[in-house]
């Protein structure tokens, strides 16, 4: 395709069937970033220490990210059977093969960044 880079394909009537859009559906929600973040950081943590790093967020977008992380296999889930129960997520193989890729948006971002206000909450 002409003016395309080198590795970057997308389809002549959209992305939508692009490797692109597909690793954008596994990242695309508002708190699906920061809970990667946060494993890649911190390693095995449990719900509670998560919410508490990504306040204000709720319950449901919580859950609901890291429903969709454990289900695209970025992120595994292991439950304890115990009272009180306990549950750690950590990062899969698959959700530390992501992680060079979002290193360099980071890098980008700060290179980038200047005194505009995002047009999202994050």
């Amino acid at each position: 395709m002409a003016g395309a880079k080198e590795g970057v394909v997308f389809a002549r009537n959209g992305i939508e069937n692009t490797g692109f859009a597909y690793a954008f559906s596994l990242i695309e929600g508002k708190y699906k970033l920061p809970v990667l973040f946060c494993l890649y950081l911190d390693g095995t943590t449990r719900y509670n220490e998560l919410k508490r790093k990504l306040a204000p967020a709720t319950y449901k977008s919580l859950t609901s990210a890291l429903r969709g992380l454990v289900a695209d296999g970025l992120v595994k889930r292991v439950e304890y059977p115990q009272v009180p129960p306990k549950v750690e997520y950590s990062l899969t193989e698959r959700g530390l093969s992501l992680m060079p890729v979002l290193d360099e948006l980071c890098l980008w971002g700060e290179a980038h960044r200047d005194d505009r206000v995002p047009s999202s909450d994050w």
